[in-house]
């Protein structure tokens, strides 16, 4: 298992939260999500095969910024 961090640009409310999380646990071989607003990143648990440039993809496609 890998654990990536994220900066998420962009999100404003718990709604942009769940929307991340939902979009990220989406990603084959994701297994946890922690999104935080406040410090405006992800923490990705995923398989060591899944591919960081697929997290990225996953939030971009859900209308934010990856840093």
């Amino acid at each position: 298992m890998a654990t990536t961090t994220l900066r998420v640009k962009g999100m404003t409310c718990d709604g942009c939260v769940r929307s991340v999380t939902r979009a990220l646990t989406a990603v084959e071989g994701v297994s946890s999500v922690d999104v935080s607003l406040e410090k405006g990143e992800a923490v990705v648990t995923h398989a060591d095969s899944t591919p960081v440039t697929a997290l990225r993809s996953a939030v971009e496609e859900a209308g934010y910024d990856v840093e």
